[in-house]
């Protein structure tokens, strides 16, 4: 059993999601099936503030829905005093309620018998904590990625039935997840297809395979593909965990579909049973084609419009010469009005058999297959290109008639922006289909058009024995689906239990629903385009305005830290920038003056983000918030709205210079003075009892920061580094800006050497030498031929980063011709190799061009180097080893943990997060930086409990 806190933002216990990995007492386990069926007990917070502890009495491991009665005990008790209010009450719920017959989600039943939570959507009550049966995660997982190329997606489908009636019928292999994408998913999330021939596929499976068996497994997972290939599919198993996940990389990217509307759309799921989906599949696909047929036809009136517009200004101007021009402009009119006649024929008898039909307008088919039919399987096609782009680009083309075709073009573009389709992916293992159909919020004539197909897809849900809901509920756009009775009973149960409508008022109500809802589009005021267009803001707004809400960089960023807040993750800096614009697009508009709280509410964004680009990886539709955030600084520095921070100059102070001087100077009062004085500072501050010695988690830091806070912080939390006594140079008394410096092994054969070119950067120049001179030391072990640049420099990602783009752009300039000198200088050694020991370094170096510099060359991290060269600690060090990857890792050629493994040939467990020292985020915002690194602590404590010995020691290694 495993108890944690359910996000109250969440549907309910009953919909928390599908197959849920947990850590259960340091052992994988995992929640099977629908989550209901786990469930075990729950504690919520109702109305009148007290408690609600609801306990599943009967919990035996079966399906919830197939057993006679589930028997539950309900205690209240006060917040107070913890004592009970009232008698226990104990609900006896039928097990055929909780789910429809066939199906394999249901919660259309809001009111469920009355218990608590469950189904009700937030409606009677926070759910703060729950306990589940977990299962032991199986041994051996197989992904299988089956790709149906078939030009009738229904015969597909019937596979999904066929698959998982195999492997349910097996006593030792388990289907752990099955989902299915169409070919509209497949083309948005641009799919790149497996099998060897040419074009995309149809439609898109992929299964996850389990077992505790390695042999039983291998035979399942060849028994599904050889189903899928009797349905004209092509199957492809991936085992290893790289493999697994690459397949299951396009499942992720789902939320594409809509990036062509600025990720506006009506997302309905329904439920229908397994053996009704070729159906429903055949169903929505009848949908578009009629929804395409139509806008073509829409685009084609238009066309007849503009060309009799065309035809009549020519006869008016009565020119001898237009005779030819009105000629050609009757011959396209005929053309474009035969193919709408045809079009329309088409879909004015699409259940109809083509065999029956006038024979000039349905082409020569076989069979008794209908013009639907026909339509689906490829048989006849309406092609606007075929049919009217193409013959009238022939008709007029020339320079002459230049302007009639970019018209058409206009026109083209207009209509089809509204035009409609159905795009469906599937959990195809219980059926839940979600019925995705994109929209331009601008398009009010769009938008009841797409309300109209979500009626037909109801209907078609109902009509094969579906529900109008599955995992994502009711909600308010589905409520009118709702049955009465079910309706009525919930609104019963809400009176009782929260009449005083505290929780969701008005949700899953009669009355409630979409009548007052009201969607902004930037596209729907043509002054704020304008404004935009002229404005700086005008790059982030298209930087950031494909953003789908999908909120799949959560994860992965570094600033997104629950235990200290929850509104930094990129898609809420996101949702924040919109309004921010929106301000600003208002106050331009109005002349009221622009609010100087707005540009601190863009510097308090443009502060919570590391620029490390790991929200880039996982997004949808590539938007990539490091380089918004680094715009952001930008725009702040060229308007001066971005505050004097002394810890941020003085950083960037110290990395500009480059005598060898100044850097002295500058390491001994800033780095050396100052790290101590703070050291010290924080000791005496201690002892006298003025600041604690620790703090239970990280404090948050919304808002505009404010200075003495900064300083506090900086003090209680200051940067942790011990800066050896002299620089990488000055070791190596090579500091002289005129000059090479080239280190090699003299022993070695000089054919044998190779050569390297390796660029130190500031901190492992500057500060951390022995970073420089370790690196050095292995390359000099290696035999290669090191190259250095002359004199102290920066590679410009520090200014860039702070937003001073001209500052880091003219550096990176600089740098580049000087590089060029030097490989002009030494072209005789050949340099295949560009070193880095640093990652912003390596993130900078990319936009260098050393390929150009040096031709043929590549460049690589130092570690990189040498696990291809060979190196390995061949001495065991009796020590267990974690690695801390960096948030800008510079390892990219190779896995990170692979290549800490094989240089120390031993286990490394990863460990993952941000530190919170690099850059200049440490000494411009600490409060950020410590929230940082205490979500680090717990990532490398985490990364320590995976090892196996306890009794030996454990190092943290790093890049």
């Amino acid at each position: 059993k495993l108890a944690f806190a359910v996000d109250p933002t969440s549907q309910d216990a009953s919909t928390i999601g599908g197959n849920i990995a947990m850590n259960a007492g340091g052992k994988k386990a995992v929640i099977w099936g629908t989550t209901i069926d786990n469930l075990l007990r729950w504690k919520m917070v109702t109305a009148d503030a007290n408690w609600l502890e609801v306990t599943r009495i009967n919990h035996n491991l079966g399906k919830i829905h197939e057993q006679e009665t589930v028997e539950f005990e309900i205690r209240k008790t006060s917040s107070k005093h913890g004592r009970l209010i009232g008698d226990v009450k104990y609900l006896s719920v039928p097990g055929s309620s909780f789910r429809k017959e066939g199906l394999g989600k249901d919660v259309t039943d809001k009111f469920l018998s009355g218990l608590p939570a469950v189904q009700k959507e937030g409606c009677d009550g926070i759910v703060t904590s729950a306990e589940f049966i977990l299962h032991p995660l199986y041994a051996h997982t197989h992904t299988i990625c089956l790709e149906f190329f078939n030009r009738d997606s229904s015969p597909d489908v019937v596979a999904i039935v066929e698959i998982k009636d195999t492997v349910d019928a097996s006593s030792e292999v388990q289907l752990a997840g099955l989902e299915h994408l169409d070919a509209r998913y497949i083309r948005a999330v641009k799919y790149s297809t497996k099998a060897s021939r040419a074009g995309h596929p149809r439609m898109l499976l992929i299964a996850d395979l389990v077992s505790q068996n390695i042999d039983a497994l291998k035979k399942m997972c060849a028994k599904v593909v050889d189903i899928a290939q009797q349905h004209g599919a092509e199957g492809f198993i991936a085992t290893s965990p790289e493999a697994r996940d690459r397949f299951w990389s396009d499942r992720r990217r789902t939320a594409a579909i809509s990036a062509h509307t600025n990720a506006f759309k009506i997302n309905e799921d329904v439920v229908i049973p397994l053996k009704n989906l070729s159906e429903y599949s055949r169903g929505i696909e009848v949908i578009n084609i009629r929804q395409s047929t139509t806008n073509k036809i829409a685009i084609a009136e238009e066309f007849v419009n503009y060309m009799t517009d065309y035809r009549q200004k020519l006869v008016d101007r009565g020119n001898d010469q237009n005779a030819i021009l009105i000629s050609k402009s009757d011959f396209a009119l005929d053309l474009i009005k035969r193919a709408m006649h045809t079009w329309r024929y088409w879909l004015d008898n699409f259940d109809r058999r083509a065999c029956d039909l006038d024979a000039d307008l349905i082409p020569s088919i076989s069979g008794e297959s209908s013009v639907g039919d026909c339509l689906m399987q490829g048989k006849i096609r309406v092609s606007f290109r075929k049919d009217i782009r193409r013959p009238l680009e022939e008709v007029f083309a020339g320079l002459e008639f230049e302007e009639l075709r970019n018209e058409l073009d206009k026109i083209h573009q207009q209509v089809r922006y509204s035009r409609l389709f159905v795009a469906l992916h599937m959990h195809a293992g219980d059926g839940n289909v979600h019925t995705n159909i994109p929209v331009h919020s601008d398009d009010y004539a769009m938008l009841h058009a797409a309300e109209s197909i979500v009626d037909e897809v109801m209907q078609l849900a109902i009509s094969l024995d579906g529900v109008v809901s599955g995992e994502h509920g009711i909600g308010l756009t589905k409520i009118q689906y709702l049955d009465d009775d079910k309706l009525t009973a919930f609104s019963q149960y809400k009176q009782e239990v929260d009449p005083q409508q505290v929780f969701n008022r008005g949700k899953l109500l009669p009355g409630s629903g979409l009548q007052n809802a009201y969607t902004p589009s930037l596209g729907l005021v043509q002054q704020e385009a304008l404004i935009l267009e002229y404005s700086d803001l005008g790059a982030i707004n298209d930087a950031i305005k494909n953003c789908l809400r999908c909120g799949k960089c959560k994860p992965e960023c570094m600033t997104h830290i629950p235990g200290a807040n929850l509104l930094y993750s990129p898609r809420d800096k996101i949702l924040a920038t919109g309004l921010i614009i929106e301000a600003f697009l208002y106050e331009e508009q109005t002349r009221r003056g622009l609010s100087i709280r707005h540009f601190d509410e863009l510097n308090d964004i443009a502060d919570h983000c590391t620029t490390c680009h790991k929200c880039l990886t996982p997004c949808p539709v590539d938007i990539d918030f490091g380089d918004v955030s680094i715009a952001m600084r930008d725009i702040l520095i060229q308007h001066r709205k971005k505050p004097f921070n002394p810890g941020s100059s003085l950083a960037l102070l110290f990395l500009n210079i480059q005598d060898p001087l100044l850097i002295k100077m500058m390491r001994h009062l800033v780095i050396k003075t100052g790290l101590k004085a703070v050291k010290w500072l924080r000791s005496g501050l201690r002892r006298t009892g003025f600041m604690p010695i620790g703090e239970k988690r990280p404090r948050s830091s919304t808002g505009k920061p404010v200075f003495n806070q900064q300083i506090v912080n900086f003090v209680r939390h200051p940067v942790r580094a011990k800066v050896p006594p002299k620089t990488m140079r000055q070791l190596l008394s090579v500091e002289e800006t005129h000059l090479v410096p080239i280190i090699r092994n003299p022993d070695i054969n000089q054919s044998k050497r190779n050569s390297v070119f390796y660029f130190p950067g500031c901190g492992s120049e500057r500060l951390f030498s022995q970073i420089g001179v370790a690196t050095l030391a292995m390359l000099y072990e290696t035999g290669a031929r090191t190259v250095l640049p002359p004199g102290y420099l920066c590679c410009g990602y520090p200014q860039t980063a702070a937003g001073k783009a001209k500052q880091g752009h003219d550096i990176t300039a600089k740098n580049r011709v000087l590089f060029h000198r030097v490989a002009n200088t030494l072209n005789y050694l050949d340099i295949s190799t560009v070193i880095v020991s640093c990652g912003t370094c390596l993130d900078q170096l990319e936009k260098y061009q050393f390929e150009k510099i040096f031709p043929g060359s590549r460049i690589m991290d130092i570690h990189e180097y040498l696990m291809e060269q060979g190196m390995q600690a061949t001495q065991p060090s009796g020590y267990q080893y974690t690695y801390h990857d960096p948030c800008h890792t510079p390892i990219k050629q190779y896995s990170p943990i692979e290549v800490a493994s094989q240089l120390m040939q031993n286990q490394v467990e990863l460990s993952n997060r941000c530190c919170g020292e690099a850059g200049t985020l440490a000494t411009s915002r600490p409060d950020i930086a410590h929230q940082l690194y205490s979500r680090k602590l717990q990532s490398m404590l985490q990364a320590k409990a995976q090892l196996d010995d306890d009794d030996k020691p454990v190092k943290c290694l790093t890049s």
